[in-house]
């Protein structure tokens, strides 16, 4: 398969907006079911062989909601072995919240309430999920599509990882911004800015830089890489990054932005997605003072034996 696929935010943007907010019913699920983790690692979703997943959460039962993104279903399965399975295809948003919600009572998860449960961050943050018959846009080949650039996004961060021996996130699907990412952390504190939110403060409590991919959206309609610094160091938006990427306002900082059809255009798009990542990376990291040199890692390898 062709590395890096096409994928234009246009050619999906109603399925997209479907699909975001089916994640969403899911990741209220995995809110509330899993173990809190620091920076809510324990939220995301990560990748499977064939979609995406919330990993086992619960103890009364333990179970797992897989997105299957090549037969287009929902498989809610739990640790003794029931199982309950829907599709997602013409599905509206309040269709999909209600089947969840009978597939968790197939298997017998209780205490887990998301009959109130509204989109986070989006346009229609004011009206929940079971009052959703507008989104119910769902193209199978562009969801698989998606699937698929996820995956070998996946790969490149994981790759990207491997340069740092410092604390750093699983490389995870967020359902909220509906983003992947993998953030590197200099465990310096950050005291939060007053008036700043408990989701936010619980994020951003240590300097990180944090790198990723999104679909796009109606404010930035293409796909991209990106990196930030947070906080962010003065005179970030002034280092160099390679040819095609570029820094973009965002409020009151910058975000560093290769556009995925650039990287695709490049002669080596794996080679340009990764020296995009580590130019962001040091452009952060070296004018916020971290230990750049200490904290890099080679081919995954700290062992001294082996590096030598």
């Amino acid at each position: 398969m062709e590395l890096f696929p096409p994928i234009p935010y246009a050619g999906w943007s109603d399925t997209l907006a479907t699909v975001h907010r089916f994640a969403q019913v899911v990741g209220r699920v995995r809110l509330l079911a899993s173990p809190r983790r620091n920076h809510w690692w324990n939220v995301p979703f990560h990748l499977t062989g064939r979609g995406i997943t919330t990993r086992p959460m619960g103890l009364d039962p333990t179970f797992t909601i897989d997105l299957d993104l090549l037969d287009h279903r929902v498989d809610v399965s739990a640790v003794d072995g029931r199982r309950a399975s829907f599709g997602m295809v013409g599905r509206s948003v309040a269709s999909f919240h209600r089947e969840l919600q009978d597939a968790l009572a197939a298997v017998g998860v209780s205490g887990v309430d998301i009959s109130g449960a509204r989109p986070f961050d989006l346009p229609d943050a004011d009206r929940p999920f079971a009052q959703d018959t507008e989104h119910a846009s769902y193209d199978p080949a562009a969801v698989t599509r998606y699937w698929q650039v996820l995956s070998q996004v996946n790969v490149v961060l994981e790759e990207f990882a491997g340069h740092f021996s410092g604390k750093t996130s699983p490389v995870h699907h967020f359902w909220h911004t509906f983003d992947i990412a993998v953030t590197r952390f200099s465990d310096r504190v950050v005291p939060p800015a007053e008036g700043t939110d408990p989701v936010t403060r619980e994020a951003y409590s240590r300097e990180v830089v944090s790198s990723g991919f999104w679909f796009g959206d109606p404010t930035y309609p293409d796909p991209a890489f990106y990196s930030y610094t947070s906080p962010e160091p003065a005179g970030l938006a002034d280092a160099e990054l390679p040819a095609g990427a570029t820094w973009l306002e965002r409020g009151a900082s910058h975000l560093a932005v290769l556009p995925y059809d650039t990287a695709r255009a490049a002669d080596d798009p794996r080679a340009a997605v990764s020296d995009f990542l580590e130019a962001a990376y040091l452009a952060g990291a070296t004018r916020a003072g971290w230990d750049v040199e200490g904290l890099a890692c080679r081919d995954g390898i700290t062992d001294p034996a082996r590096r030598a």
